[in-house]
């Protein structure tokens, strides 16, 4: 088995769900970004007051730019720190717009294998529809629902991923046995 396993992907995909399920299955630990990142983030300087600060003045885009840097930070301190888990990215922590970012990220994940992409559909639009609907049970934030397409649709994960999984139609079960097959 290779580990770690990592999994990316727009919000509400069930990166978190499906790797609770294949950790608990190999009896191996489990780490969500979501619960460690900002512990990472302020290990080079990220600020929340600096955070607020940003999305009062340039919006929730001028905040998601804020964290990008952060973010791939992130990504190389949860590889050094869980070597032996299933960790499931933010959405964010695999895409990047800036190049430099992209390809540090890059070389980051490049020995990884097991690094699956879950998407709902090979058909993007109808990835973004099924996502916007499970989003609709989160918030009704105009400026999510366009990050989240914009997730879906940005090159970075299709170049990041080494194997895609489709999830529509599958339970979070069936998908960790698919995905534990790979492995």
């Amino acid at each position: 088995m290779q580990t770690p396993i990592i999994f990316i992907g727009p919000m509400c995909v069930g990166k978190t769900t499906v790797g609770e399920k294949v950790a608990k299955k190999l009896n191996i630990p489990q780490c969500s970004m979501d619960e460690v990142r900002f512990s990472y983030y302020s290990e080079i300087g990220f600020s929340k007051e600096i955070q607020q600060n940003i999305r009062e003045e340039q919006g929730f885009q001028g905040m998601y730019a804020y964290w990008k840097p952060f973010e791939a930070y992130a990504v190389k301190r949860i590889l050094e720190e869980y070597k032996h888990a299933v960790i499931d990215f933010g959405a964010g922590h695999s895409v990047y717009e800036d190049i430099k970012l992209f390809q540090e990220v890059e070389k980051t994940l490049k020995p990884y294998e097991s690094l699956f992409l879950l998407l709902p559909s090979a058909d993007r639009e109808e990835s973004i529809q099924i996502l916007h609907q499970r989003l609709h049970q989160l918030t009704d934030d105009k400026d999510v629902f366009e990050l989240n397409k914009h997730f879906v649709t940005h090159p970075s994960n299709y170049k990041l991923a080494k194997q895609m999984i489709y999830t529509k139609g599958k339970s979070a079960d069936t998908i960790a046995e698919e995905i534990i097959s790979y492995v």
